[in-house]
């Protein structure tokens, strides 16, 4: 029976880190790639880890499993948004499809120092 969960649990282990890959590969710009790869490639790691914890059924495996998972579950997202917000800030394009940019205003305010942003109909970032 262990043997059967261990293998769910790292298929769909895999499986996750195969989409990660994908959508690395098909997201159309850098902050979406990050999202598929950080979300995806966090779950995907954390099933297999668990998996190999059930098959081998040991404490060492199990704890070393469980760290991994935590470990991941605790720095991958704030890496992922770390890189995401020093990409934003270094002006790295955003896919054209893209309907919010939330910290547009705030960057413009910082940079002018005007609330109002830029003028009407011409781009507030330089």
């Amino acid at each position: 029976m262990k043997e059967i969960l261990a293998t769910v649990l790292m298929l769909l282990g895999s499986a996750l880190a195969l989409i990660a890959s994908i959508g690395v590969i098909r997201m159309p710009d850098m902050f979406s790639r990050m999202q598929a790869s950080s979300k995806a490639g966090s779950l995907g790691v954390g099933l297999v880890a668990a998996g190999a914890a059930v098959f081998f059924h040991a404490v060492p495996v199990t704890s070393r499993a469980l760290l991994i998972i935590v470990f991941f579950l605790l720095t991958a997202p704030v890496a992922a948004h770390i890189i995401a917000r020093s990409a934003y800030l270094m002006r790295v394009p955003m896919w054209e499809g893209t309907l919010t940019d939330e910290w547009r205003e705030r960057r413009t305010t910082e940079e002018t120092g005007h609330k109002s942003g830029s003028p009407a109909g011409s781009d507030p970032v330089p």
